[in-house]
């Protein structure tokens, strides 16, 4: 059984690669990637694969069982049709099953919405494709606010506009073991999981950063108007934005939602303090 990995060079699509060469060794594993160099460091054969361009797909597909596509990067209005480029190949290509990492979050009412509603689009172009699927909606990865730990620590806050909403984070690690479950085992067919673990307000988050890294963080909430000048000023409109609705929706609660992900990895979630800590054992 081939499985390929599509945005292979990314951290997620790299992250599921490596734990599918645990899983089932590295001859099957194809990894593909928009630049090939840059996932050559997995060990596994790598193919060229650019979400804009079918005819690649066509040929990065050959020999394929199952396909991971990880969603794309670009502006919602053109990631539906890149993922169409790669379901229209992988049909062309006998692929018997796609897993497509989605993700959670409300169709209308914030900035993020526009993301969403490509997402669901993707979802329902896999689900109408005749392939057998399986499609998880992913929860916010923890990585980035502990990436961030050094300004929240200058600044002695985490300061958002999430409120009291609670968030069911997950990690890259813990997506990438329920992503390989869900290629390589047929009872997960046809099936959409909400990939996430235990709900956490902000502060909550801020006393488990302090407990593991001894740090003193408060959490301050200001306004989604405020929040969202802040992020644009920094990060400029589309990604800024993006942010700001990602919070929003957290205080919304859109992000606190049933978990699915003992059903799809077949073990329980890690819990948020879990995670802290071995992003720290791994990261200093």
């Amino acid at each position: 059984m081939k499985i390929a990995i599509t945005s292979a060079s990314g951290q997620l699509g790299a992250a599921i690669v490596k734990q599918l060469i645990k899983e089932m060794g590295s001859k099957n594993v194809i990894a593909i990637a928009r630049t090939p160099e840059n996932a050559a460091h997995l060990g596994v054969e790598v193919r060229k694969g650019d979400y804009n361009s079918q005819e690649q797909f066509d040929d990065a597909l050959k020999g394929v069982d199952a396909l991971l596509l990880v969603s794309g990067m670009d502006a919602p209005d053109k990631r539906i049709g890149q993922h169409r480029n790669v379901i229209e190949a992988a049909k062309v290509n006998d692929v018997q099953k796609i897993v497509y990492t989605s993700i959670i979050g409300a169709e209308e009412g914030t900035a993020f919405s526009p993301i969403v509603q490509s997402n669901r689009q993707t979802e329902e172009d896999i689900r109408n494709s005749e392939l057998q699927y399986v499609i998880g909606r992913n929860g916010i990865y923890i990585e980035p606010d502990l990436e961030y730990l050094d300004n929240y620590t200058k600044e002695g806050e985490i300061r958002n506009c999430a409120g009291e909403g609670k968030c069911g984070y997950t990690s890259r690690e813990e997506l990438a073991y329920a992503y390989s479950q869900m290629l390589l085992h047929d009872k997960h067919n046809n099936q959409t999981y909400n990939l996430v673990g235990e709900s956490i307000t902000q502060a909550e988050l801020a006393d488990l950063i302090n407990q593991v890294y001894g740090t003193s963080l408060k959490f301050h909430n200001i306004s989604t108007e405020d929040y969202l000048n802040e992020r644009v000023q920094e990060l400029g409109d589309f990604i800024g934005t993006v942010i700001a609705g990602i919070y929003e929706g957290i205080k919304n609660g859109v992000n606190d939602v049933p978990s699915d992900f003992k059903k799809a990895a077949g073990r329980p979630h890690k819990s948020p303090l879990e995670m802290i800590e071995n992003y720290k054992n791994h990261n200093g």
